[in-house]
């Protein structure tokens, strides 16, 4: 490859790894990605690349502290590539579901990407698609809560550790006490549950996982502390065993139930589960259910969902359990 092309290529790597504001990357931490690329490029070459592609990109230089620290001005817009009808679509239908899913801080770092394939489906006058509001449109399965705001600079800080496994000085408001807590927190991962978003994470000094949910994180600092990594730490092994799934026994069971037909269409198309077995109906249209599911909370909550629609009647802790709500709950509305 030609000394040019060598260069060509190297800007444009070295433009892909920059993030946009409030994300940030230092000039050596960039060094080190482009030599991770096939780039072998001293720190000063680095440095006046960046220097030189400032003059054409809206590229963002902290100067406050060194090494200087690079980023994309957050308004930046790339027409690359060409979107198409298809993708328009999709990136539309999945802004629509993610909304309802994802902090506005995580939904902001694909704000351009939406932006975009809007502006591309008002364009197009004559398909239709220019009134696309009309036409697409996610719907969650259940009651949604509006997400949790989380500080931008804050989901920067966590995610920025998370990737590069660094240790963080946290002040956390704990909702038991209701009163904010300092710690040193050795991230493992995220997990958005519902319209929470999640950092598990062991506090320093302890190996236990804990849970902390984003929007409780009032200050986050990278800390001096060595980071404590757990290299058998896997998240779907982690999640398996009910970690946010309130598991009230240890050992999947199998829930046997007699449901409407509406509702064995409904599993017919979307399981329950991986092990699934659906009976031809009774003489009172009665269907029965057969599935291996969890014996948690998840459970019990989408059982309780159908009401009347459907009768457990195996497990009997399952079913028992069930039935001393139903009771509970009858003697409070009777009041």
């Amino acid at each position: 490859m030609s000394h040019q092309h060598n260069t060509l290529f190297r800007y444009l790597t070295l433009l892909q790894l920059i993030p946009r504001s409030p994300g940030y990357r230092a000039t050596p931490t960039l060094q080190a990605l482009l030599e991770e690329r096939g780039f072998q490029v001293d720190l000063r070459s680095v440095q006046r690349d960046l220097e030189k592609m400032s003059n054409n990109f809206p590229l963002l230089c902290d100067k406050s502290q060194k090494p200087y620290r690079w980023s994309f001005d957050p308004a930046f817009k790339s027409n690359l590539p060409a979107l198409d009808t298809p993708t328009a679509l999709t990136l539309v239908l999945a802004e629509e579901y993610l909304k309802g899913l994802l902090p506005q801080a995580a939904i902001v770092q694909l704000n351009n990407q939406f932006t975009a394939a809007r502006k591309y489906l008002e364009q197009l006058k004559e398909s239709g698609f220019s009134d696309w509001t009309r036409h697409v449109k996610a719907i969650p399965n259940g009651k949604a809560l509006i997400p949790a705001p989380i500080n931008p600079t804050i989901w920067a800080e966590v995610t920025d550790a998370l990737l590069k496994g660094i240790a963080l000085d946290v002040t956390y408001l704990s909702r038991a006490k209701g009163e904010e807590k300092q710690f040193t927190l050795h991230p493992l991962g995220l997990v958005a549950r519902h319209s929470v978003t999640y950092l598990l994470a062991t506090v320093d000094g302890y190996d236990d996982i804990r849970h902390f949910a984003l929007h409780r994180l009032k200050q986050v600092k990278q800390s001096r502390v060595v980071y404590q990594a757990q290299t058998d730490f896997d998240i779907d092994e982690y999640l398996k065993k009910g970690a946010f799934g309130y598991r009230l026994g240890e050992q999947d069971i199998e829930l046997v139930a007699k449901i409407r037909p509406e509702i064995a269409w409904l599993l017919s198309e979307t399981p329950l589960s991986e092990q699934q077995s659906l009976s031809e109906p009774d003489n009172e249209g009665w269907i029965t259910l057969k599935a291996i599911v969890p014996d948690d909370l998840q459970t019990q909550w989408w059982v309780m969902g159908f009401g009347g629609e459907i009768i457990v009647l195996e497990p009997a802790h399952l079913r028992s359990r069930l039935v001393s709500l139903i009771n509970n709950m009858q003697s409070l509305y009777s009041k």
